[in-house]
């Protein structure tokens, strides 16, 4: 047989066909094939005592094909013998050499030129009602990278995700770089790529990577080893309420594949099934399951068929592609997971790119560019696609937008939202030209402080995705204004339309939702931080964005700016209430030396020297550890540290990933620091020069902590010189680092200076017992594992030591606090993996 292989493989190929063909008459199907002797007594019992008649079609087949070659012959020509139509179900020998390819390429070109129709437009963000945009033109190649790429999720995703796409992107130059075309590529002897996660943060372009692949495919470009693609988004999976199937799922946008549908299903090595928008899912958290669909037309939860899809229960040799945000991957059984791909944006070259394509005029696109790059802030930030549409909007309209260059977040979103709004009331009837002169018109600030409210509730609820029928949109349906700020697709399920919103970006929902706190009598939230106890994992940066966006729309500046073009405007006594919670919050925490982080990035939006005067502590412990820092960071910090004068008695900067530049642009409040924290940072030489020039100069460093850095022998030496021409350190805490005691004794330093580097050293390792102690006190479980990886890495002789013996007593006893508030399984298993360890 030119189509199958073999009887068996035909059975298996067309079992979906066979199930529907069979079920109403397989009580006389088993007759037959017990009076041919292919089914004994045992095999009609067991398939008899199955509910339903599906089941039992499915158990016979099973039976037949486990029963060999010859049971599937016999079991063919019985079919066959039964077929009343012209055409037999199943090829025999002679039937086997009439293909029907010729019907399947007439499905296949009809498929592809349906996807390419669907992908040939983009909704380009705000785009115009009934208006197409050729993706052609404004689609700019992203950049993929290969590899599990997992983001620390305690900070708000763009962020984190910000900390790592320079280094993702220079190491994919050279071997991690991955294009669309190659994401299902396997290498030579190593197991076929079926299924692939593709991640990224939002407005990254996963979907456009999704909407490319459909388009290239459905143009015969990309993608050939397939013979159908199956799109289907979890946009529209959230409207599906009660039981249904794969069959079922497929046909509701693809009805032209009805016809030939099972043979597609059967011939599934050959089948792509995209899920995109996983993160979009309303179900996302209930994809951990038991019970498996095996078949496409059994029927099951959404949860459970995407589950079983991909788990491989369900079309097991369907290859399936997977997109989400990184807030959701916690949720998706990962074991299953071939390749981890992550889409890092754009280059700075695609910047440019884009610019060009979006101004559609060289020069200025360039002049356009440049005004970008001048700006830290804004360069740094247009690696996301949906962020370069935005700093495009407000450079086309900043000619008539009085004031200085952004400096911080809000200062962006404010132009984009004033720029957006000229931009509409220009396209008014000439009615409005009055009106446009004068200001903004109420309804407009009305409509804002809707959108506004529509954000900050869904953003406490963690919602992106807002439906028609809630009555929270449904208000605002009828302004034209609203299409500027929210895309809307429409969901199709029989017998009901629903249309489903979002913001144009995660950014410009946490942006109106802030203004709408701002500018209306709703309370302040309670604490800038919003988290409830050390431990408590539930955050994860949810709000940081937020709340910086919040700090922002109430400093003068940018309240002035909203006054003047829109018309909204806050009290006076919100905007001095909100500067005094700030300010008490940073002088507890600098008091105290708790994380401090965000509460300096919104004392940066409010960009108002006038509130340095609020600080005048007489120790100022500046605490921003375990966060890798970034450039806006840094901004933050000196911004911070410029306001205030005097000495730094702590500055805590352990496990933020510093280098040499970063340490370089500190040096002047390094010299102003008694105690400097630099530990789990890798130092390198020439970070190592830079502390030792710290060193020398400073006349106020009394203790400098570089314990876990993998410094060696030779910068201590370089170190070991500094302290030497010192005028004020006392100690050098050098702890678990790769250091010979033999070259340490060599090390000598006068003055009573001291490295601290054996463990029997009780004093000082008591003094460093408590502080590690109050680290861990207030830090997240996730962290505390990191640091129980590290301090727990000790030989048994070790606990004997009187001052160990304290130490492990205390922390044994916080472990077991955290476990007995802990509500996250995983989490639990590892705290009491360490329990353990200590407890031996």
């Amino acid at each position: 047989m030119e189509d199958y292989k073999s009887y068996s493989q035909a059975i298996r190929m067309l079992r979906v066909s066979l199930v529907d063909q069979l079920e109403n008459g397989i009580d006389f199907l088993l007759e037959l094939l017990s009076s041919r002797e292919v089914l004994n007594r045992d095999d009609r019992e067991v398939v008899l005592g199955l509910p339903g008649p599906r089941a039992k079609v499915r158990k016979l087949l099973d039976i037949v094909e486990c029963k060999g070659e010859e049971a599937a012959r016999t079991f063919i020509s019985i079919i066959n013998q039964q077929q009343q139509k012209t055409h037999n179900l199943i090829p025999t020998e002679d039937s086997a050499d009439q293909p029907q390819s010729k019907v399947c390429s007439k499905i296949m070109q009809k498929h592809k030129e349906v996807l390419s129709r669907r992908s040939e437009s983009m909704l380009y963000y705000n785009t115009r009602h009934g208006e197409k945009i050729p993706f052609s033109e404004h689609y700019v190649n992203l950049l993929l990278v290969s590899g599990h790429q997992g983001l620390e999720r305690k900070r708000h995703e763009v962020l984190t995700f910000g900390l790592k796409r320079l280094s993702m992107q220079q190491e994919s130059t050279k071997h991690g770089q991955i294009t669309p075309a190659k994401l299902f590529s396997s290498v030579a002897g190593s197991r076929p790529v079926k299924k692939v996660l593709v991640t990224g943060v939002a407005g990254i372009g996963k979907t456009m990577l999704v909407q490319k692949m459909l388009l290239d495919f459905g143009n015969n470009k990309d993608h050939l080893a397939f013979d159908f693609i199956i799109h289907l988004t979890f946009r529209d999976l959230n409207l599906i309420t009660k039981p249904i199937n794969l069959k079922e799922l497929v046909l509701r946008k693809n009805r032209h594949l009805a016809k030939e549908l099972d043979q597609i299903l059967a011939n599934d090595n050959k089948l792509l099934i995209i899920l995109d928008g996983f993160d979009e899912f309303r179900h996302y958290r209930s994809c951990d399951i038991d019970a498996f669909v095996t078949e496409p037309d059994e029927d099951g939860e959404v949860a459970e068929v995407v589950a079983s899809l991909m788990l491989g229960e369900l079309l097991p040799n369907a290859s399936v592609l997977l997109t989400s945000r990184p807030a959701a991957i916690g949720y998706i059984p990962v074991d299953c997971i071939d390749r981890f791909v992550l889409i890092a944006g754009f280059s700075m070259k695609e910047v440019q790119d884009f610019f060009q394509r979006y101004f559609q005029d060289h020069a200025f696109a360039k002049n356009m560019f440049e005004v970008v790059a001048a700006n830290e802030l804004m360069l740094t930030l247009c690696y996301i696609p949906a962020f370069c549409y935005i700093m495009c909007c407000i450079l086309k309209e900043s000619q008539d937008l009085a004031g200085e260059s952004p400096k911080t977040m809000t200062d962006i979103y404010v132009q984009y939202l004033v720029a957006l709004l000229r931009s509409h009331t220009q396209d008014r009837a000439k009615s409005s030209l009055n009106d446009q002169k004068e200001g903004a018109s109420p309804q407009m600030s009305d409509v804002v402080l809707k959108l506004g409210q529509l954000a900050f509730l869904k953003l406490m609820d963690h919602q992106t995705l807002f439906y028609g029928s809630d009555q929270d949109v449904a208000c605002l349906v009828g302004y034209g204004l609203v299409s500027t700020f929210l895309d809307k697709t429409v969901a199709q399920e029989p017998g009901c339309t629903e249309d489903i919103y979002s913001f144009t970006h995660l950014t410009v929902q946490e942006f109106f939702a802030a203004v709408y706190c701002a500018m209306t009598d709703h309370p302040l939230p309670d604490a800038l931080q919003h988290k409830t106890s050390p431990g408590e994992e539930t955050c994860k940066g949810h709000l940081d964005l937020f709340y910086r966006f919040l700090s922002g729309v109430l400093s003068e500046r940018n309240a002035n700016l909203l006054s003047r073009h829109i018309g909204l405007r806050c009290s006076r006594e919100k905007v001095e209430t909100y500067q005094k919670r700030i300010i008490g919050e940073l002088r507890d925490q600098c008091g105290s030396g708790a994380q401090i982080l965000n509460n300096l990035h919104c004392l940066f939006e409010q960009q108002d020297p006038s509130l340095a005067q609020a600080f005048e502590l007489e120790g100022l412990r500046v605490n921003v550890s375990d966060e890798a820092l970034s450039s806006m960071d840094y901004n933050a910090i000196k911004y911070f540290l410029n306001l205030t004068e005097g000495n730094i008695s702590e500055l805590d900067l352990t496990g933020t990933n510093i280098n040499c530049e970063a340490l370089k642009d500190l040096q002047p409040h390094l010299l102003r620091c008694e105690r400097l924290w630099l530990g789990e940072n890798n130092l390198d030489m020439n970070t190592v020069h830079v502390l030792a020039d710290v060193l020398q100069l400073s006349e106020c460093m009394t203790h400098l902590g570089i314990g876990w850095t993998d410094v060696s022998d030779e910068e201590m030496l370089v170190l070991s010189s500094a302290m030497r021409m010192s005028h004020m350190l006392q100690e050098l805490c050098a702890i678990w680092n790769d250091l010979n005691d033999e070259d340490v004794e060599a090390l000598t330093v006068s003055e009573g200076g001291s490295f601290v580097l054996r463990f029997t050293d009780d004093v000082v390792w008591e003094e460093w017992g408590r502080w590690v102690l109050a680290r861990c006190e207030v830090s997240s479980n996730e962290k505390l594992v990191t640091v129980l990886c590290k301090v727990c890495n000790i030989s048994i002789h070790c606990l004997e030591i009187l001052w160990a013996k304290g130490f492990y007593k205390r922390l044994r006893q916080l472990i077991k606090n955290r476990i007995a508030q802990c509500t996250e399984d995983d989490m639990r298993r590892k705290l009491e993996k360490f329990e353990n360890v200590l407890s031996s």
